[in-house]
């Protein structure tokens, strides 16, 4: 289990260390901010979508490992994923770090399951994950996990 879970640390560190699809995404469609007031974690996103699929995602801001690291692998998961796809993730993954439903199928993102056990972590993890819903639903006002 020791190894299992100094890979999870490992997996979250490298993508808070080298975040994928980090910086501005010119051509974007859809973008809303997010910030977690709790830990200081500030976030923009960005998505190019067109007929319902998210053909690119990117976020800018600064924030912890687990905001960092979370942004980043969703970015990852996203791309190709239509609008319907991302929000059955968004909730899949919400419920698999709240401990509300099992972990399931949530491929690289099981990384992040481990955030269960640290309640205080949830709002950094989903910060860009409800971002990502604001923009798709082109909210203006920002998102707060307050």
């Amino acid at each position: 289990m020791n190894d299992l879970r100094d890979l999870y640390q490992d997996t979250i560190l490298d993508h808070y260390r080298q975040p994928r699809n980090f910086g501005h995404l010119d051509n974007a469609n859809c973008a809303a901010e997010g910030f977690n007031p709790l830990c200081g974690d500030k976030l923009s996103l960005y998505l190019r979508v067109r007929d319902g699929i998210i053909e690119d995602i990117h976020f800018e801001g600064s924030g912890c490992a687990i905001a960092t690291a979370s942004a980043s692998l969703m970015t990852e998961c996203l791309k190709g994923k239509s609008q319907a796809e991302a929000l059955k993730l968004l909730k899949n993954f919400h419920g698999a770090i709240t401990g509300v439903l099992p972990v399931g199928d949530l491929g690289k993102l099981e990384v992040l399951a481990g955030i269960s056990e640290f309640p205080e972590r949830v709002k950094c993890a989903t910060l860009a994950w409800h971002t990502m819903k604001a923009a798709l639903e082109n909210n203006q006002v920002a998102v707060t996990t307050e």
